[in-house]
């Protein structure tokens, strides 16, 4: 039975496959693409999945127009030592979900994009080899940027469950199995150039700023403007914080730009802010003069993470050190003991306006 349960496990890996269709190449280009997958199973290692993926791709003609895909099917071989196994354990079909991963790039933005898929209920065959096909909807996607633009297939996830013919689960259950490209092959599905003028596209910003060694935090508010250069402009902000546990402070935080911010493929932005504290006060008297500030720039690469996507927005984080403080009067040894240090932090989330 181990080995009856290790060759249904294949079936099942090979029953789940990418099928990331996404943005893509000029008006109604049709993607045709066969590639090969492995897949780690218990008992039997790791399989070769055979997979075809097909779909319309629309391209828009300038930055700010949409990417959309159109008749995406996906099909996996499934071969006929997986088939012989799903029979053993008594599986009359097959079905479940994936998860495909898929990187869009678009000018200066490098972003992940996570595509749920469901495969289709399929009859499984005493013997022989046989095809499952999955599917799922790819969103729209508004391309910001003009330049070389690029959708490239990674890996996928799937969780499959074998079912009897009267519909009760075998002795399996159901299946996880993380996949990988084969090497050696073109990963790129998709390449093509948007032409015209950069569209900057405006996104709304909340979240947090850590402050290490004050033990404080502040909200940020503002805008993050993504084009071929990245503009972050925040609010300013208040920290409270408290001396000794119980002496009680605030300090007012004012994160400027400070010249170029540039990013490289991927959204990370290479931030440079100039950092000043207009206000300090301790048992609510000001202690630092109104020229309180950094020393020298505060530097961050802020990244963009798991679930981000141009036309939703998302999760932007990144770390940074303060330096220390100049300007602050009678008070700046001692402010900036309170504030100096690394280990910094953005916790940001991104909307677009």
């Amino acid at each position: 039975m181990p080995k009856a349960r290790s060759l249904l496990a294949a079936g099942l890996a090979c029953l789940t496959l990418p099928l990331v269709a996404a943005p893509a190449a000029q008006a109604s280009t049709p993607v045709d693409r066969k590639l090969a997958f492995t897949c780690p199973f218990p008992l039997i290692g790791k399989q070769r999945l055979d997979v075809r993926i097909t779909a319309s791709f629309d391209v828009p003609a300038a930055p700010g127009g949409t990417l959309t895909t159109s008749d995406l099917a996906v099909s996996v071989t499934v071969p006929d030592k997986a088939a012989r196994g799903l029979a053993l354990v008594g599986a009359a079909s097959i079905e479940g979900t994936a998860s495909a991963g898929v990187t869009l790039a678009n000018g200066p933005l490098t972003l992940p994009i996570s595509l749920p898929m469901t495969v289709a209920k399929t009859p499984v065959p005493p013997s022989g080899a046989f095809t499952t096909p999955a599917s799922g909807s790819v969103p729209p996607v508004r391309l910001p940027n003009a330049g070389k633009t690029t959708l490239t297939i990674g890996g996928f996830s799937t969780r499959l469950t074998p079912k009897k013919a009267d519909g009760s689960f075998t002795g399996l259950g159901s299946f996880t199995s993380d996949c990988t490209l084969d090497p050696g092959q073109d990963p790129v599905l998709l390449s093509f150039d948007v032409g015209g003028t950069q569209a900057p596209v405006t996104y709304g910003v909340t979240g947090t700023t850590t402050l290490k060694t004050l033990g404080a935090s502040a909200p940020v508010t503002g805008s993050f403007t993504v084009g071929r250069d990245f503009t972050p402009a925040f609010d300013r902000t208040r920290a409270a914080f408290k001396v000794f546990g119980f002496v009680p402070g605030t300090a007012d935080l004012q994160f400027t730009t400070d010249g170029p911010q540039p990013g490289e493929p991927g959204f990370v932005a290479h931030a440079t802010f100039a950092l000043s504290l207009p206000q300090v006060t301790l048992f609510g008297l000001p202690v630092a003069d109104a020229g309180c500030r950094a020393s020298a720039p505060i530097l961050t690469d802020l990244r963009t993470g798991s679930g981000f996507t141009p036309e939703s927005g998302g999760p932007v984080t990144g770390t940074y050190a303060i330096p220390p403080l100049t300007g602050c009067g009678t008070f700046t040894t001692y402010l900036s003991s309170l504030v100096q240090g690394e280990g910094n932090t953005f916790a940001l989330t991104l909307t677009p306006r």
